[in-house]
């Protein structure tokens, strides 16, 4: 007897989301906002959830999201493309090629086992390496993209010297583990410094006209205990959630030192990458006070690095995950740009505001923050995150009676932990997830659960201390 055909899964999850946008599509417009918000929010949300439920992988649900946004004249051409010939897109790119040839040329695995010498006794001190490291560095580089660029083929390469490789299957978690430590650890270390993060000092000079006065000190100190606390408590958390396969490993160290020691000293390409990697540092950290552009500077180190040889046409070629990368980051930040534009971020960032009037202000505060955090799942940019909400959140929460310092202090710390939200949720998080160690089911489960621990952290920790040091 014949069995019976069953629809498969991913099939009826197709089917919802293309039946789910449909819907929203027709249902009308909510009063205040434009019909064109309304129907560009039907595509984006459907797009992003189709993502979070497997129904599509996100480059399918972000072209098919782009493609229904032009051919009913949503949104015209050029504005549905911008984000091809956005900046900060193309410096992920030419940081992913780059990042690719300190992996082809050696150095990366002589960088990881260095590390591993020092602290990869276990899985956990290899996390705690790259914490260290980045929080180290990140008062440097003020835009945490160009820091993602010299984190992130440091977790590879310790990944690849612990026998996590893409593809393979036996240390799967172990990379997992690592790569997604990268990070966390990018959203933590931006919270710590006033100069870690672009948007951190466009957040300061907004809470300005609210009467709060935000230094570079004065952040360090405000931020300085939750986020320390955060630090040493997410690789712990991250261990837990992920179980790698492998925990204590006390002859790596051993090993790795005999490993650098067969390797001899750096060899013409190791040199090259490294002087232009280390060149490539030096102009992004002093980018903001010399005026240079970090996309700029990108072009000349990965110009450097054809000029050599290093990296070749060949090479490129073979990179197939940074074009996928590259589009489905563009497009979904320019639906997310354009959903800003025309107004719904405001609106909705309004409503919910005005929902709280009558509740006490500790109350109010909780749900605001939350709020702030939760709605990233909307954004494509921190930036843009910040300069959509929150004025509006900060100004309401005055209104009811929260103390403006640490409000403005706990949604500025928000738009930077809340940014391993999702793959997309910043522009930072973009080489790992083309890493081939990470899916997007692990970044949307673990951005979901290491946002949520970090908003405790900043909430049962933070708000005390911001009470203590705010005064």
């Amino acid at each position: 007897m014949a069995e019976p055909n069953h629809v498969p899964r991913t099939a009826v999850r197709q089917l919802a989301m293309v039946f789910l946008a449909t819907g929203l599509w027709f249902v009308p417009a909510p009063d205040g906002l434009a019909v064109e918000a309304w129907r560009l929010f039907a595509l984006f949300g459907t797009a992003i959830l189709s993502v979070v439920i497997s129904a599509f992988p996100i480059l399918t649900a972000a072209v098919f999201a782009v493609a229904a946004a032009v051919l009913t004249n949503l949104l015209p051409a050029e504005k549905a493309y911008a984000g091809f010939a956005n900046g900060t897109i193309l410096l992920i790119v030419l940081a992913f090629l780059v990042a690719r040839s300190v992996v082809k040329c050696g150095l990366g695995m002589r960088i990881g086992h260095l590390m591993v010498s020092l602290f990869g006794r276990s899985a956990l001190g290899l996390s705690y390496s790259i914490f260290l490291v980045d929080s180290i560095i990140a008062p440097a580089f003020p835009s945490n993209t160009a820091r993602s660029g010299v984190i992130y083929p440091m977790a590879f390469s310790l990944a690849d010297a612990a026998g996590a490789r893409p593809g393979e299957d036996g240390r799967r978690r172990l990379g997992t583990f690592l790569m997604f430590s990268g990070i966390v650890s990018l959203s933590l270390s931006s919270a710590l410094w006033l100069t870690a993060m672009a948007a951190n000092p466009l957040g300061t000079e907004m809470a300005r006209a609210f009467g709060v006065e935000i230094g570079f000190g004065s952040w360090l100190l405000a931020a300085s205990v939750p986020t320390i606390a955060g630090i040493v408590l997410m690789p712990l958390v991250l261990r837990w959630l992920i179980a790698p396969e492998q925990n204590a490993t006390p002859e790596a160290p051993a090993a790795a030192r005999r490993a650098l020691k067969e390797l001899g000293p750096l060899r013409r390409d190791e040199k090259i990458v490294l002087a232009a990697f280390v060149g490539m540092v030096l102009l992004w950290g002093a980018a903001a006070t010399l005026g240079l552009d970090s996309t700029a500077i990108a072009f000349l180190g990965f110009g450097v690095l054809l000029a050599s040889g290093v990296l070749t046409l060949q090479d490129i070629a073979k990179e197939g995950d940074v074009l996928a990368t590259f589009i489905w980051f563009a497009v979904l930040f320019t639906l997310s740009s354009q959903l800003n534009e025309l107004g719904f971020m405001g609106y909705l960032g309004q409503h919910i505001a005005a929902s709280l009037i009558g509740l006490s202000p500790l109350v109010a505060a909780l749900i605001l923050i939350v709020a702030y955090v939760v709605l990233h799942y909307m954004f494509v940019s921190q930036t843009a995150h910040l300069l959509a909400l929150f004025g509006v959140f900060l100004d309401v929460g005055v209104k009811l009676g929260v103390p403006a310092t640490p409000l403005a202090f706990q949604l500025l710390f928000a738009t930077n932990y809340f940014s391993a939200i999702t793959p997309q949720g910043s522009s930072a998080n973009l080489l790992f997830a083309g890493s081939g160690l990470l899916s997007q089911r692990d970044m949307y489960r673990l951005g979901g659960y290491s946002t949520a621990f970090c908003m405790l952290v900043y909430l049962v920790i933070g708000i005390p201390w911001l009470l203590l040091v705010t005064r």
